[in-house]
């Protein structure tokens, strides 16, 4: 029986123009690369996009360097791949697999910041007062009526037997490893294993 040689190569989608290609020569090498099956399941899904929707952005539109899709996306891919303290991301704010999987390696306005945000950005999102109006550090605010008639349309999309009725997954993120492993007790034809 032959052996049955495997591609060395893995092509994703263009960021920026620039290509991103999964090697397996040995060059620079990142332990976060299975965030990209994680942006491909969310550009699949719209995740991100649908989050931010539920938020509510009274910034000034010409000086926003992270907009609240990049800021949502940087924190939920964060947590899925290991990195639940928003410390973690003073590091991942230069990281190019993060870059590339929220589609920004270079900041678009300001040449004084990194291509995405940093600890104090994103805990100022974590921590935004809910319909309490705007404050000089508080500018995004959620809206939590949207964000459970959301989940209410996830579960009705998803069908019985998926996570949304009352099959919860176990998920584990083993930190720094870009592996995401969803136990199930049944599946249906809405779910999606990665």
């Amino acid at each position: 029986m032959r052996t049955q040689c495997n591609a060395e190569q893995l092509q994703f989608s263009c960021v920026e123009r620039r290509r991103v290609v999964a090697a397996f020569d040995g060059g620079t090498v990142s332990s976060d690369a299975g965030a990209l099956l994680l942006g491909k399941a969310d550009a699949a899904l719209g995740l991100m996009d649908r989050l931010a929707g539920c938020f509510i952005d009274e910034r000034n539109p010409e000086l926003i360097e992270h907009t609240v899709r990049t800021l949502i996306g940087q924190r939920v891919f964060g947590m899925a791949l290991g990195y639940e303290d928003l410390n973690d991301h003073e590091s991942l704010r230069h990281d190019p697999v993060f870059g590339a999987l929220l589609g920004k390696l270079e900041p678009k306005r300001r040449a004084d910041c990194a291509a995405l945000a940093g600890k104090s950005t994103l805990n100022r999102l974590e921590h935004a007062p809910a319909e309490a109006g705007p404050t000089r550090y508080h500018k995004i605010t959620h809206d939590g009526a949207a964000i459970a008639e959301d989940r209410g349309q996830a579960a009705q999309i998803s069908g019985p037997g998926s996570f949304a009725h009352g099959s919860p997954p176990v998920a584990r993120a083993a930190p720094r490893s870009g592996l995401i492993v969803v136990l199930t007790k049944r599946l249906s034809s809405g779910d999606i294993i990665i």
